[in-house]
Formats: C-alpha cells, sequence, structure tokens
C-alpha cells in the first residue's frame, strides 16, 4: 500500500468518523421500524409486500448513504446493493402478490441453505469448537423452518411479518454498534 493510499484511507475514516451519529439516527431510525412491525397486525399479503417495499427502499437509500463512508473498492458494491433494493422495493409495491410469493419462496430457500451451511460447519468444527453442537441445533431448526414455509399460506405470512421484524432489528443494533465504533476511531485519530 502506497502512501497516497494510507493517506486517502485515512481521510475517509476520518471523514466518516466525524458523521457518526448518522450511522447513529439511521439506527436508532430502524429500532424504531422494527417495534412498529411487530406491533401491527399484519393478515393481508399486500400489507406484507408493502412492507417489504418500503423496507427495500430504505434500505436502497441506506446503501447510497454508506457510499461517501467507504472505502474505495466497496463504493460500486454499495452502489449495486442500493440500486438492486430500489428496483425489488417498487417492483413490491407495484406487484404485491407476487411479491409475496416470490418472498416467501425465497425465504424457504434462504432457510434450507443457511440450515445446510450451519450443519456442515458444526460438524466440521466439532474438534475445534466446543458449542459445535448449538449451531447443529440452529442448523436443523433453519432447515424445519424452510420445509414449515413451503407448507402452509398463513405460516409463511406470519413468518414473513417475524423476518422482516428481526431483519430491521439487526440492523438496527448494528448501525449503533458502528456509529460508535466510528466515534471511537474518531477520538483515537484526533488524539494522534
Amino acid at each position: 500500500m502506497t502512501t497516497v493510499d494510507m493517506f486517502e484511507e485515512r481521510e475517509v475514516v476520518e471523514e466518516a468518523a466525524g458523521r457518526w451519529w448518522i450511522f447513529l439516527l439511521t439506527g436508532i431510525a430502524w429500532l424504531v421500524f422494527a417495534l412498529l412491525v411487530f406491533q401491527w397486525n399484519y393478515t393481508t399479503v399486500y400489507a406484507i409486500s408493502y412492507l417489504f417495499g418500503v423496507i427495500a427502499l430504505v434500505a436502497g437509500v441506506n446503501e447510497f448513504a454508506q457510499i461517501p463512508f467507504t472505502t474505495t473498492g466497496w463504493k460500486w458494491v454499495h452502489g449495486i446493493l442500493g440500486v438492486l433494493f430500489i428496483i425489488a422495493g417498487i417492483w413490491a409495491l407495484v406487484h404485491p402478490h407476487n411479491a409475496f410469493d416470490t418472498l416467501a419462496a425465497l425465504i424457504g430457500f434462504f432457510f434450507l441453505v443457511k440450515g445446510i451451511f450451519d450443519l456442515t460447519v458444526a460438524f466440521l468444527t466439532k474438534p475445534y469448537f466446543e458449542l459445535w453442537w448449538l449451531q447443529l441445533v440452529i442448523g436443523v431448526i433453519e432447515i424445519l423452518l424452510a420445509f414449515w414455509v413451503a407448507g402452509d399460506f398463513r405460516q409463511k405470512a406470519i413468518l414473513l411479518v417475524v423476518y422482516v421484524g428481526i431483519i430491521a432489528l439487526t440492523r438496527g443494533i448494528t448501525e449503533i454498534f458502528l456509529a460508535f465504533k466510528l466515534r471511537s476511531v474518531g477520538r483515537r485519530l484526533a488524539g494522534t
């Protein structure tokens, strides 16, 4: 890494650290949104699809907001993700019934792949990780959820709402942690 690259990277970190409060605010917004998701009564396919559409649009805007704070190599990744989230959000708002069916299939497929991955990792790490069985249990639960989602229509609706709420909750917590990490980095850089 050249001196110029190191200087450019430090400049990006200093700028991001100076705006740590933006991530704090977006993290709090995600937490409020997650709370609202868990309080609402979603009984229709359209409500779930509209919810996904709004979340995808917010996530797309959030990806674009992160571009100035990332290093050069990751800027295009955030840009592509932002465009994909915006397209998915608009599609879900325009075609809510199709969006619900697609979401249910994707969530089921995701749980199946994730469950198989977790089972594999649990068995491979058994000699090195004493809590290997925990990942094994999680993998079995994820596979069971995949087949549960593939079945009953009503269960799909409940699982999708819970899943969206959990995603919003984890995103909020992650962004709050990032905000305080950036604040800490900013203080360290100011001291050097």
